[in-house]
């Protein structure tokens, strides 16, 4: 018909083919177009980056003859979403300009990687550099921008910053879309504040599967189970249709606090209900809701009985289970289908270590360390963190590094002093290694949550709560450690650790010592 030479006829070409899967034939059509413009070499280059041609799609941005910021963009993100964030930023830096897409593109970048620390400082960044764009208007976050670093705000636990950018959306009316409330109430979850994220969801306009499932996960993470059903009796009532993720959480919610029965009636609501099938996740927790309570035999055949491959995390969840209610005989079995499945997870090995040294057997558990050094399989070593004036302060086990490390010391070592007057005896079981009491009450008095929390009654208001996030489990020790000081030093704490929340309140925990 003619329109072969037009530009943009080949460009829209160009596109429909990279977009069904194409892109050779694309690229056909790209290089029999004699006038090329800057959208025609765009659509090109994210043709490649669509189809996963990263390499190709570099190659023809280096050879471009003019560039505008979408350009840019497309490359910033594509090593964004590869996971090649340095040079993602190398690129980002080198840009002539940049608009709001730049930014995001970049920040989504650092969050995917789990570069949170750099994701929230280059948010800092934008209205505080007055930043202009390509077209000379000022660059401000918009509602994708604070849904990109929401969750890097969640995953530190910095509440002080997510609150600063919930405010920031007020104050410039940032659109309160479903996807802005639901990345709020997960970060206010993530960071401990379950009442701001109760908040968000009561005074949104506009309630969806996805917003209404976020929060029955944040809710059971809390050990709110009650609330979290009732979210869900709302959904039934306001005919939001459940999903397979609102499942996930309703399931989570019964495991923390033990209500076997009900959970399981929701297993099987799934598909009886909702003609939802269950998937691998679905099993696991239902694995974890089993063994947790005790039920380790059932647990293991509901194992054997999934209609899929059972995911190591299943096994593991088992594993867990077992060193929950010392089930040595089980837990060998396990793990060392774990160690096949997974021969570099340094967690089975751990988990069947400690499982041995809990049970007093010392040799077994000394063989797999050695094991492990053979290996080269390395332990995950203890962190936590801890926010404090809008920065976010890390430690490990034994913290050796740190500028304020001596004030630190003093403190926890006067913490412990007070706490044994009022009766606090180290819970020896929970280190983990053959040597004599003194060296385990000292293994046990450098856990990382006890240096965050020293750190915490320095340097926080008496009346603030201290929020730490932990790496790992809690220990039974640190967990008896906290709330001795809730008690004794009138200070609530709320920490996360890789399982669940723990809210530490005059003596007391929100886990009721069920975690």
């Amino acid at each position: 018909m003619g329109f072969g030479g037009l530009v943009i006829a080949s460009t829209a070409l160009i596109d429909m083919y990279c977009c069904c899967g194409m892109w050779s034939v694309g690229r056909e059509v790209f290089d029999r177009v004699c006038d090329r413009d800057v959208i025609c070499w765009n659509t090109m280059v994210a043709g490649y980056v669509k189809n996963g041609n990263f390499f190709s799609a570099k190659e023809l941005f280096d050879e471009m003859p003019e560039r505008n910021v979408s350009s840019w963009n497309t490359v910033v993100d594509m090593y964004g979403k590869c996971g090649e964030v340095g040079l993602a930023r190398s690129l980002f830096d080198e840009m002539p300009a940049r608009d709001v897409i730049s930014w995001n593109a970049m920040v989504s970048g650092y969050v995917k990687d789990g570069e949170c620390d750099a994701a929230r400082g280059l948010f800092d960044e934008m209205p505080k550099r007055n930043v202009v764009s390509w077209n000379g208007s000022d660059v401000k976050p918009n509602e994708v921008t604070v849904v990109a670093v929401l969750p890097a705000c969640g995953h530190l636990g910095a509440l002080d910053l997510g609150q600063w950018i919930h405010s920031y959306i007020r104050r410039n009316r940032v659109k309160m879309d479903v996807y802005v409330n639901t990345a709020l109430i997960d970060m206010y979850g993530k960071c401990g504040s379950v009442e701001d994220a109760r908040r968000v969801f009561d005074n949104a306009e506009m309630k969806d599967t996805f917003l209404c499932s976020t929060m029955i996960e944040v809710l059971a993470m809390h050990g709110k189970a009650d609330e979290a059903f009732g979210v869900f009796d709302y959904m039934r009532r306001a005919g939001i249709k459940p999903s397979d993720i609102t499942f996930v959480g309703l399931l989570k919610a019964c495991s923390h606090v033990g209500l076997v029965e009900i959970g399981v009636e929701y297993f099987e609501m799934m598909s009886k209900d909702f003609e939802l099938v269950p998937k691998v996740e679905h099993y696991g927790c239902l694995v974890d809701l089993l063994g947790r309570a005790g039920h380790l035999e059932k647990a293991y055949e509901t194992i054997k009985s999934m209609p899929m491959e059972p995911h190591p995390i299943v096994w593991g969840t088992l594993l867990s289970a077992c060193r929950i209610h010392c089930n040595v005989k089980l837990a060998e079995e396990v793990a060392l289908h774990l160690i096949e499945l997974e021969p570099q997870n340094c967690g089975h090995y751990v988990l069947l270590s400690n499982i041995y040294s809990k049970a007093g057997r010392w040799n077994e558990a000394a063989k797999l360390r050695k094991i492990m050094k053979e290996k080269g399989v390395m332990k995950k070593p203890g962190c936590s963190s801890i926010e404090v004036d809008n920065s976010v302060y890390e430690f490990f086990a034994g913290d050796c590094v740190h500028p304020r490390r001596k004030e630190i010391y003093e403190t926890l070592d006067k913490i412990i002093t007070r706490l044994k007057a009022e009766g606090y005896s180290p819970k020896t079981s929970s280190a983990l290694h053959d040597v004599d009491i003194d060296e385990k009450e000292q293994t046990l008095l450098y856990h990382s949550e006890k240096l965050a929390a020293a750190f915490g009654l320095l340097n926080t208001n008496h009346k603030a709560p201290i929020r730490i996030v932990k790496n790992l489990r809690i220990c039974d020790d640190c967990h008896v450690f906290m709330k001795m000081v809730s008690k004794y030093f009138g200070r609530s704490l709320i920490i996360r650790d890789c399982n669940r929340f723990h809210h530490f309140s005059d003596g007391s925990c929100s886990c009721c010592d069920y975690w």
